[in-house]
């Protein structure tokens, strides 16, 4: 396989990518299917498909799948420290009022089992240690929140090939949660103020959470990388995310209920977690792949420069590398 040469030049070594690249697009023979595809969109002048193409290659010469995985344990693991703000909001809720909270939620999600009764003994628990479970609940939902955020950060400079800041990046993780905090208070103030609004309008509310969800994918591209391209690259990947997320709630709202319910009467308490995993890698394939979306069409506007590697001298080393910084024959070993 053609693979991404890295050498140094005395010109910068800039190279315009074109939306038919063939070498960005990983062709290895115009007869190969991935040739023929690339032929067929060149032909039709279908400039996208060629995008298409040169992602999914792009994707695949990062590790995407390892990425996506990183961006998932973090925001597993962040989950916890939410959990428990949501478990002080039902318990307070659950002791103040009449209503049977677990009976439900049991019944809103259709689970049954060892599922139903981990959420019952969940909210009993709640009505106990609500006071306690808040302040622990804030402080660590912060803390974890930085560990999702570095595991964003990552997962941005790999596709961008930058360096990380070093401790610099935790300051940009506050700044990125006090951006995001003040777009969720404003989308939480429009919903309010929409509510007062008679029910035509109702569609608006749609369109202000949508507008949300651009408007954040659009600020953790451009504050947790450690690139400066200007807004105007980052849009279509926050387009991307966009409309990928809202994809992922309609298919959390059928198949996340569906697959807890299965996976508890499988598995027991721990087929929740089996469920709740798949959707969250889905979420950070969406993350890897919209930063690689800006990344490309970045280049295909600005170019390639091609820059030395040092790597091992050893037996299996050769002059190209990947995009990872990899031996082309070590990577096939």
């Amino acid at each position: 396989m053609r693979r991404f040469q890295e050498r140094h030049h005395a010109d910068g070594g800039r190279r315009r990518v074109g939306p038919f690249d063939r070498e960005s697009a990983g062709v290895e023979e115009e007869t190969a299917p991935k040739g023929r595809v690339l032929r067929f969109a060149e032909r039709r002048g279908w400039r996208w498909l060629g995008r298409v193409l040169q992602v999914q290659r792009r994707y695949g010469e990062l590790r995407g799948n390892n990425l996506a995985a990183s961006v998932t344990m973090q925001s597993f693991l962040s989950l916890f420290p939410l959990l428990l703000l949501v478990v002080a909001v039902l318990g307070f809720v659950s002791a103040r009022s009449g209503t049977d909270v677990a009976a439900r939620i049991v019944g809103q999600l259709g689970l049954s089992g060892d599922a139903a009764d981990a959420i019952r003994d969940a909210v009993e628990a709640a009505e106990r240690s609500r006071r306690a479970s808040s302040v622990v609940g804030l402080l660590g939902l912060t803390w974890s929140s930085l560990g999702l955020v570095a595991a964003l950060q990552y997962a941005f400079d790999q596709v961008w090939q930058v360096e990380d800041r070093g401790a610099k990046d935790k300051a940009f993780g506050l700044l990125w949660l006090g951006g995001a905090g003040i777009l969720f208070v404003g989308a939480a103030g429009a919903t309010t103020a929409l509510r007062w609004l008679p029910g035509a309008l109702a569609p608006l509310g749609v369109l202000v959470t949508t507008a949300v969800t651009f408007g954040l994918w659009l600020w953790t591209s451009k504050v947790l990388p450690n690139v400066d391209v200007g807004w105007r690259p980052l849009v279509p990947g926050a387009i991307l995310g966009t409309l990928g997320l809202e994809v992922l709630k309609v298919v959390g709202a059928y198949w996340v209920p569906r697959a807890v319910a299965s996976s508890s009467e499988l598995y027991g308490t721990i087929g929740v977690v089996f469920a709740v995993l798949a959707w969250l890698l889905l979420f950070g394939k969406l993350v890897v792949y919209a930063a690689v979306l800006d990344v490309v069409l970045y280049e295909g506007k600005r170019g390639t420069k091609r820059a030395t590697v040092e790597l091992p001298d050893h037996s299996m080393v050769a002059d190209e590398v990947t995009r990872s910084g990899r031996s082309e024959l070590s990577a096939r070993r």
